[in-house]
This record gives structure tokens, C-alpha cells and sequence, in this order.
């Protein structure tokens, strides 16, 4: 089969390799009929995730069809429509139990696909523990509807149940690529009074005018002074950081009014300082770390009733024999891309 794999630093490519079989009684194999490429791709090609493993196959955001299940799956079965979580989890240590599935203590617990185990940027994938990382996708959702369930959806989701949103609030966004995109989705989920988007980059500020219009819009260099005219209380009740840039930690933290929640969702490529003797005072409530994305079925449920939808998201298309350009178009943003979904 046709897979995309990570060679080195700084190189992936299309190689063939041996469909994958079952390791596990509780593996499934799904074949993949759309998946897309994430910005955390691109972290493993250019070195920011080193626990990658050369060789793997990437990729981690797909949907597909099961095609074998080991003996002790319960919750699928070949033929079913599935999305694929971006986890491994068993669901059964202290933090699965909690919660807390992207800390599984699992040797493959967490980010495993497309990292560190052979992912779904291929014609098949093998799933560990399928009854945790599969869920099947009802009939009237079709797979652009579901593609991003299992990742940037589910990050969006768990970063907005995190945050604590209220009616009440004010709430920004720093970033408005595909992830803060589905964070903003999964925000108004929630109502709040008002949702301020900080986004640097032309094209993306205007896809959110053009889709959202009843968000506010603004640029990193007037960010602090707007939110502080657009807020109650000197500033954003909460704040979910999702660029992951040189500086938007340290925004993020001053656009915030005292006793605020700053919701970090960001990837970065460099380590942030935490200035506590320049926030002293403000009282701020840090939230960090990895999605915990044990909410798919709940994302899936409200999709299927209209109240999520990601298609727009999706404005360019490739076959998997042409994923090296598609790569190429994403990296460097060219044409307008949000999104690309990558077909059999």
C-alpha cells in the first residue's frame, strides 16, 4: 500500500509498505477513505516533536471503514464507518479513568499515530485499543462532516470544556488556522456575551469574517488595546491560545483580565518564559497541555444535529498519489488553503 513516511529531519515521502495486520485482540483495521494533514505533521518534519520515530508512517487525522477487529473489540465491527482518535488510550489506568486520556500510561498511550506508531496518512491503518480510539459515524453525516472529529475537533472541544465559558464572558482567540477555527466553533457552542479573534494573517481573519460575521476581529499590534475596549472587566474573562507564535503566549497573558482563565490549546516550537513578576497580581488561571479527546461520540452527536459544522473548513482536495503537493500547499499556505482532505 501506498503510505506517506517520515524519512529524516526535514524530509516525508510516498513509499510502499506491507498493508498492516493485527498485532492486538483488542486492534482494529480500518481503511481509510479521507484524512487531512495537521500543522503537528509539520512539527514532526521540521524536528519539534522528538519523539517521533523515523520510519512511521504519518498522519493522524483520518475517517474510514473497518476492515478486521481483534477478538476482544466490542463497539465496531468490519463494514462500520468510523472516525480515528488522534490517541491511544486503554481506558482503564488511573488517568484514562479520569479523564485524562492523553496522559494514558499505556507504552502507546497518548499521541501514538502518525508519531510514534504508524499513522493514517495510507491506504490502512492499524488502530490499538479500537474500542477507545474508533467511533462510528451516524448514517446522515457524510466523512468531510466527520474528518476532523478525532483531532483539532476534539482539541477544540476539550480546550472550550476546560475554560470554564459562561454566558457572561468575553472570550478571545489567538489564532484562527483550522484548530482555532474549531475551538471558536466549540466556543459559541457555549454562547458567550462576546468572541474577540486575533489573526495576523489576511486570509484567514476573512475567512472568519466571511463565515462568522458576528465575531470580532482584530491583529496582534491592537489586540491588547481592543480587547480591553471590547471587554467588561479590562479585558478577556478567557483566553484560549491557539497560534502557538514567538509572542502570543505573552499576549495571551496581557490581553486577560485579573482572575482570568488563559486556556493554552498551542504547540510550540520554542520554549515560553512565564514572567511572574509582570503578571503578579492578575491572579491568572493557567490551563495547559495535550487534548484529552475522549469527547468524539458527544462531537459526533452534535454534528449530527447541526451544531457543528467543519466542511468550510475544507477548501482543497488531493488523492493520496499527489499528498507530496498537497504537503507543499499546505506548508506554505498557497491559495488560500485551510484545510486539505487527502481521498483514497
Amino acid at each position: 500500500m501506498k503510505a506517506l513516511t517520515y524519512i529524516e529531519h526535514g524530509k516525508f515521502a510516498l513509499q510502499e509498505k506491507a498493508k498492516p495486520q493485527l498485532v492486538s485482540a483488542r486492534d482494529a483495521i480500518v481503511r481509510v477513505t479521507l484524512g487531512s494533514i495537521c500543522t503537528s505533521d509539520l512539527h514532526i518534519k521540521h524536528g519539534s516533536v522528538p519523539r517521533a520515530v523515523p520510519g512511521i508512517t504519518v498522519g493522524h487525522e483520518m475517517v474510514g471503514v473497518v476492515e478486521a477487529v481483534g477478538a476482544d473489540v466490542k463497539t465496531v465491527k468490519p463494514g462500520d464507518r468510523v472516525t480515528v482518535n488522534v490517541e491511544t488510550f486503554c481506558g482503564e489506568c488511573f488517568f484514562c479513568k479520569k479523564g485524562f486520556v492523553n496522559n494514558c500510561t499505556d507504552p502507546h498511550g497518548g499521541w501514538a499515530l502518525g508519531c510514534r506508531i504508524d499513522g493514517g496518512q495510507a491506504e490502512f491503518v492499524r488502530v490499538p485499543y479500537a474500542d477507545q480510539g474508533l467511533n462510528k459515524i451516524p448514517d446522515s453525516v457524510t466523512d468531510e462532516q466527520a474528518l476532523f472529529v478525532g483531532d483539532i475537533l476534539a482539541t477544540g472541544f476539550w480546550a472550550t470544556r476546560i475554560s470554564e465559558i459562561t454566558e457572561e464572558d468575553t472570550v478571545l482567540i489567538i489564532g484562527a488556522g483550522p484548530t482555532g477555527i474549531c475551538t471558536l466553533l466549540c466556543v459559541m457552542l457555549k454562547q458567550p456575551k462576546r468572541i474577540i479573534i486575533c489573526e495576523k494573517d489576511a486570509a484567514r481573519a476573512e475567512f472568519v469574517s466571511k463565515h462568522y460575521p458576528d465575531v470580532l476581529l482584530c491583529e496582534p499590534e491592537e489586540c491588547e488595546a481592543f480587547v480591553k475596549e471590547h471587554s467588561d472587566h479590562g479585558g478577556a474573562d478567557v483566553v484560549l491560545e491557539v497560534a502557538g507564535g514567538r509572542d502570543t503566549f505573552q499576549l495571551a497573558w496581557k490581553c486577560a483580565r485579573s482572575n482570568a482563565i488563559v486556556t493554552v490549546v498551542a504547540l510550540y516550537d520554542e520554549a515560553q518564559s512565564l514572567p511572574l513578576p509582570d503578571m503578579y497580581g492578575k491572579n491568572l488561571i493557567f490551563k495547559t497541555g495535550g487534548v484529552d479527546g475522549c469527547d468524539c461520540a458527544e462531537i459526533l452527536r452534535l454534528i449530527e444535529e447541526g451544531k457543528i459544522d467543519t466542511t468550510p473548513l475544507i477548501t482543497h482536495r488531493f488523492k493520496l498519489a499527489d499528498i507530496e503537493e498537497a504537503y507543499r500547499i499546505f506548508e506554505n499556505r498557497l491559495d488560500g488553503v485551510i484545510k486539505i482532505a487527502i481521498t483514497e
